[in-house]
């Protein structure tokens, strides 16, 4: 879970998005999108019917997922995670995902900040649909059990160890029999 902070500059393209003017201040725009997110978990300038499908379809897998899509990149890709993180603090629970053509922001209640970068990097495709489709969908993918995976690695790395010293000690005895004289001469 992130936890919420005052972002440090609100992009001047959430302004346009929501189709006020660049110079209007930022939390006149953030009070526009939050009211979106409000009405119906969607704040886009177009796409919004398909962006609502994508958020009914995650809700029906138990996410609370609150879209914000910006016509626009910010001048870089780290604002995004403060408007997120800006809805993320109406919606404390909720994962709340902010798309730009070619960045992607996101802030969550539920998955850890890990979760959320992986799905991030599926979600950069420009096609704001098809980039909250695939968020949600590595959202669903379980993690590699790395735990599991080093406790195997290291029984195997012992296995191995004492698989290699017993060969050495049936070696040596190999060795001492075949260097020892026979009783009988």
């Amino acid at each position: 879970m992130t936890i919420p902070h005052a972002p440090t500059e609100i992009p001047d393209v959430i302004c346009t998005s929501v189709g006020l003017n660049p110079a209007t201040p930022p939390d006149e725009c953030m009070d526009r999108v939050k009211q979106d997110v409000a009405d119906d978990a969607v704040s886009a300038p177009d796409q919004v019917p398909a962006l609502r499908n994508v958020v009914q379809e995650a809700s029906h897998d138990g996410i609370d997922l609150k879209i914000v899509v910006t016509n626009a990149n910010p001048i870089i890709d780290t604002m995004l995670r403060d408007v997120a993180t800006v809805v993320g603090a109406e919606y404390p629970d909720a994962t709340v995902l902010v798309l730009s053509p070619s960045y992607v922001g996101s802030y969550s209640g539920q998955f850890d900040r890990s979760k959320l970068e992986a799905a991030e990097d599926h979600a950069k495709k420009g096609n704001p649909v098809v980039s909250a489709q695939n968020f949600v969908g590595e959202l669903h993918k379980p993690e590699f059990p790395w735990t599991a995976f080093t406790i195997a690695m290291l029984i195997g790395v012992v296995a191995v160890v004492i698989g290699t010293r017993m060969l050495q000690q049936v070696s040596k005895r190999s060795a001492a029999v075949a260097e020892s004289p026979s009783q009988g001469d």
